[in-house]
């Protein structure tokens, strides 16, 4: 593209669109109102739709493993720990089981953090099928469905399969247990062992007052046109390359590190949130995951997704028009990035900043303290209320068992 092209979308972002405060919208910054059903989706309220019996378990569970490293607080994968407070306290909660549509189980299955805080998911199934085998023993519900009116949040790199290399993952497999709950989780990748079908995906969790703190003035130019903090090669767990992001981290820095449109760099600089609200377009390629915060970041502070992880399932995907505030690049073209991203005409870029300006679509990709409309904790509910009433056929005959308790690693099967 010529390098008149290039100024003309710099000028026409850097004067019109800038970083839009997901928490504070004024009328003169350009928005545009998502259109058809899913805006309606979007703005759902679900209160009124449906009742949630949230289980009361021991607080080894739960609360003690939480006593034990608070820095589960904070980390990417803590809407496990936002969801069992906010249902705590929402009008949604019933204490009725007999009235519930759905029955949660609080379980904090990657609150058990390395030194560098990441979470070792090895303990995790023994500590599900725990918490299964003490509300199958204490109460009726979950015999009667075996788990299909109940729900679970498995926020680990590949959900309800428990490991963090997608090889040994889909080994696994979902938990047995499992199979016929519905699991809210941040993994979403089409036709995957780790998905099954009716899961609601939901974003990682992003402490929306950390980013509140870094919001920089409006009319800030974008004078960044691509973005990208982050690991290129996992040396540690990935010695001989290629493994981890399948390649496509690695291809970002082998082609772009000396391309002057890419600001691109393994340092994590204190400026990072305010470098992604100067930026045009901010890279969100998948790591051992399909899925990062930098999705949530990205829309957050205005700056443009380019989602490269081929087969995503993105969060919310009934509501948030992913296509339209996106850009989405298969790992095989990351070599042409430079080509495709100056490519698109500034006439589309400025859509997708005044559509990722709404207020609404930036809502439901947090867990807010305390809760608030739209937020992450109501799409999940409108995800649950769009999945009733249940159909007749989840609920067993007496006797009937379809569950396999003895199915899955022996490892799994000790007691936790």
């Amino acid at each position: 593209m010529k390098l008149t092209s290039w100024v003309l979308i710099f000028l026409a972002c850097n004067l019109a669109f800038s970083t839009i405060s997901a928490f504070r919208l004024s009328r003169s910054q350009p928005t545009e109102r998502i259109s058809g059903s899913a805006g309606d989706v979007l703005d759902d309220n679900p209160v009124g739709r449906l009742k949630v019996f949230v289980y009361e378990l021991p607080s080894k569970y739960n609360k003690k493993i939480l006593q034990k490293d608070p820095r589960c607080l904070t980390h990417m994968f803590a809407a496990e720990i936002y969801m069992q407070r906010f249902l705590l306290s929402s009008p949604v909660r019933t204490l009725n089981p007999e009235e519930a549509d759905w029955f949660y189980v609080p379980v904090y299955t990657t609150c058990d953090l390395t030194p560098n805080g990441l979470p070792l998911p090895f303990k995790s199934p023994r500590m599900m099928r725990s918490a299964i085998q003490l509300i199958a023993s204490n109460w009726p519900y979950w015999n009667r469905t075996e788990g299909a009116d109940h729900f679970f949040v498995v926020p680990h790199d590949f959900g309800a399969c428990f490991h963090y290399q997608e090889e040994k993952a889909i080994g696994r497999g979902i938990l047995p247990l499992l199979q016929r709950a519905t699991l809210v989780q941040t993994f979403g990748q089409r036709n995957h062992v780790c998905l099954k079908e009716g899961s609601i995906t939901v974003p990682p969790y992003a402490p929306p007052q950390k980013m509140q703190s870094h919001l920089i003035p409006g009319k800030t130019p974008r004078s960044i046109f691509v973005y990208f903090r982050g690991l290129f090669y996992d040396v540690g767990n990935d010695p001989e390359g290629g493994y981890y992001a399948r390649g496509a981290r690695a291809a970002v820095w082998e082609n772009f590190k000396d391309n002057p449109l890419f600001d691109i760099s393994t340092e994590h600089p204190t400026t990072y949130y305010e470098d992604m609200q100067r930026a045009i377009f901010c890279l969100c390629p998948l790591g051992w995951a399909p899925w990062s915060p930098r999705l949530v970041e990205a829309v957050i502070f205005g700056c443009i997704p380019v989602i490269i992880a081929d087969d995503i399932v993105l969060p919310f995907a009934d509501a948030i028009p992913w296509e339209d505030i996106g850009v989405f690049v298969d790992e095989k073209d990351v070599p042409y990035l430079d080509t495709i991203l100056t490519s698109i005409p500034p006439e589309v870029i400025l859509r997708k900043q005044r559509l990722l300006a709404n207020p609404s679509m930036k809502q439901a990709m947090l867990f807010p303290q305390p809760a608030q409309p739209g937020d992450a904790f109501h799409q999940v509910l409108n995800g649950l209320a769009r999945k009733l009433p249940h159909d007749r056929s989840v609920y067993l005959r007496p006797g009937e068992k379809l569950l396999n308790w003895t199915a899955g690693p022996v490892a799994d099967l000790k007691p936790w």
